[in-house]
C-alpha cells in the first residue's frame, strides 16, 4: 500500500510516490530516468528526498521526464528554495544533480535500445498522462490517475503488442459521486471503460484506497469479471 511507483529494469522509474522508499540507496543512485504521470503529491513525494540522497553519487543528473504543466508545478511549489533546493542549480547550473525534459502527448522517448516510453492521454484534476512502455517484442501499458476517458483507448487498442495493462480505480462502488469529482475511477466505471478494449492483456489494478481495498476488489470480481482483473501488489514483477 505504498503510493505509486514501478522501478523498470535498474535505471528507469514511473512516479515517485512512497513506493521508492523501498529502494536501497544503491538501488537509487542507479536510476537515470524519472516518468511522472502528474504533479499530485502521491506521485512526486520521494523525488525530493531522492535526488538529495543521491545526487553526490552519480556521474549524471537524474533526467525527470513530464509534461511542461507538471514541472511548472514542480518549480513553482516544491524545487523553489523554500520547500526543497533546486537541485538544477546545484552544485552549479552547468552540472547539476538534476534536469527537466518536458514531452507532448504522443511524443516517444527512446531511454534505451530495448525500451521506448510514449504519453498517452489520461484525464485527471491536473493535467496528466499515461505512458506506454514498449520493449520491442511486448508493451506494457500504466493508465496513470485518470477517470473516463474515450481518447485513451483507441490509442491502447493500436498497440499491437500489448501484454499488459495497470489501470486505477481509487474508490468503491458507494462512493462513485466522489470518484467522478476526483477524476479517478469506482468498479462500476472501471468496468464500462475496460468495455473499450479490444484486445487482451492481462490486468492489474493499483490505487485502490486504504481501508477499501477488499470491498474495491470483491466490486471489481463482480463487475468487471469478464476482464479477469487481479490487484497489483507491492514488489511484484512483471516481464514485458
Amino acid at each position: 500500500m505504498r503510493t505509486t511507483s514501478f522501478l523498470v529494469g535498474r535505471h528507469v522509474l514511473i512516479d515517485a510516490g512512497t513506493g521508492v522508499g523501498d529502494l536501497s540507496v544503491a538501488e537509487l543512485a542507479q536510476i537515470d530516468h524519472l516518468f511522472l504521470t502528474h504533479a499530485h503529491l502521491d506521485h512526486i513525494a520521494m523525488l525530493p528526498l531522492l535526488v538529495d540522497t543521491v545526487g553526490a553519487m552519480r556521474a549524471q543528473p537524474l533526467r525527470v521526464h513530464a509534461s511542461q504543466a507538471t514541472l511548472d508545478v514542480l518549480s513553482k511549489h516544491v524545487f523553489n528554495w523554500h520547500i526543497w533546493p533546486d537541485f538544477r542549480e546545484i552544485p552549479n547550473r552547468k552540472s547539476p544533480w538534476m534536469v527537466f525534459e518536458p514531452f507532448e502527448l504522443g511524443e516517444q522517448c527512446q531511454v534505451s535500445p530495448d525500451l521506448t516510453i510514449t504519453a498517452l492521454p489520461a484525464v485527471h484534476t491536473v493535467p496528466a498522462v499515461a505512458y506506454q512502455l514498449d520493449s520491442g517484442p511486448h508493451s506494457l501499458v500504466f493508465s496513470g490517475d485518470t477517470t473516463v476517458n474515450d481518447e485513451f483507448w483507441p490509442v491502447v487498442n493500436a498497440i499491437y503488442n500489448l501484454k499488459t495493462l495497470i489501470i486505477e480505480t481509487a474508490f468503491c462502488n458507494r462512493e462513485r459521486i466522489l470518484a467522478e469529482a476526483s477524476c479517478h475511477l469506482c468498479p462500476a466505471m472501471l468496468a464500462g471503460e475496460l468495455a473499450k478494449l479490444k484486445n487482451d492483456p492481462e490486468i492489474y489494478i493499483t490505487h485502490l484506497k486504504p481501508g477499501e481495498v477488499e470491498l474495491t476488489m470483491q466490486e471489481i470480481g463482480t463487475d468487471a469479471a469478464a476482464f479477469h482483473p487481479k490487484m497489483l501488489k507491492n514488489g511484484q514483477v512483471l516481464d514485458f
